[in-house]
């Protein structure tokens, strides 16, 4: 006879189901769990999982549009280039301390990074070719990581919560500015709009994946969702995800590649089947530019190993002259 694992029921050996009443109890007062409150050791695997991934995914996220900074076509979007891939390097900071909170260290996530044990949003794997993918990542990508984190801003954990709002009102920005380069390229001479609608061609399917499987194939949704941490399904942030990008794609002139895609009787757009073999591909690295970007994450590493060393010579002579 199998017996249900901790992962499927929440309850650790050590844990009683009286204190997992109190802490679901808790959650659906919709109180915030602060870092000292008592919580399910399962609940903070996964809350260190899912943190821990996002912050891997923002600094990670800096290298595809980082490789434009100097191929910038002006002085403008150079430094709004530059600001935007800062402000990534400042959400990796947010999410790598508020993964601390729950007794992860910093040391052990970007270790799980390099070495390919943890895993990041698939969609910083795939190639920028040219300007254009710059402003699609920022309409498309930026888009749904929004919609996302507008959802995760309401989490259960207080400092998860509090670091999406933050991270939020930045992202808009990024949307915001990646819509407004698109739109001028869409409206602009034939071989601009060309570029536009080729970047469309290539980042629509993997932004649509980048939201997660399906439901009923996404292992941890379940008790993510019954704690709180998820409050809307992958499903559901990706159907708002569609009807907000789709008529504003539309507008600017751009086809969608999508042969299937359609609007159903209640005025919901409703799109293709998804090539999730695609998906799973990239996440395992068999496809897509892993290699190439955990190679230049380990780069990184090692070159700033003298600040680190740095920093704790100071650190422990600060300690010292405390001491004495």
């Amino acid at each position: 006879m199998t017996h249900p694992t901790p992962a499927q029921t929440g309850i650790t050996p050590g844990e009683t189901a009286e204190q997992h009443a109190h802490f679901e109890a808790r959650i659906a007062r919709g109180e915030k769990i602060e870092a000292g409150d008592w919580m399910p050791a399962e609940y903070r695997r996964q809350l260190i999982r899912m943190i821990s991934q996002h912050a891997h995914s923002e600094v990670v996220g800096m290298l595809p549009e980082g490789e434009w900074i100097t191929r910038a076509p002006s002085l403008k979007r150079k430094t709004i280039l530059m600001a935007k891939v800062q402000d990534e390097a400042g959400h990796g900071q947010y999410l790598y301390h508020a993964a601390e909170t729950l007794g992860a260290t910093r040391e052990d996530m970007l270790q799980a990074l390099l070495s390919g044990k943890a895993k990041y949003s698939s969609i910083f794997n795939y190639p920028t070719h040219t300007w254009a993918d710059v402003g699609m990542i920022g309409w498309l990508v930026d888009g749904a990581a929004i919609k996302n984190q507008t959802m995760l801003a309401g989490c259960s954990y207080g400092p998860y919560s509090r670091a999406m709002v933050r991270i939020c009102s930045e992202e808009t920005f990024h949307h915001k500015q990646g819509k407004e380069m698109i739109v001028a390229y869409a409206q602009g001479t034939p071989e601009q709009r060309a570029m536009a609608q080729d970047a469309l061609n290539r980042w629509w399917w993997p932004a649509m994946m980048m939201l997660g499987p399906h439901d009923a194939d996404s292992p941890n949704s379940g008790v993510l969702t019954k704690w709180g941490i998820k409050l809307k399904s992958n499903d559901e942030v990706r159907q708002e995800f569609i009807n907000e990008h789709v008529p504003e794609l539309m507008e600017a002139g751009l086809t969608i590649p999508d042969p299937d895609l359609h609007q159903d009787e209640h005025g919901n757009w409703r799109h293709g089947p998804i090539h999730w073999d695609e998906f799973w591909a990239v996440i395992r690295g068999e496809q897509g530019l892993n290699k190439e970007r955990l190679g230049a994450r380990q780069a990184a590493h090692d070159d700033g190993a003298w600040v680190r060393d740095a920093l704790q010579a100071y650190t422990d002579r600060q300690r010292a002259v405390a001491a004495d």
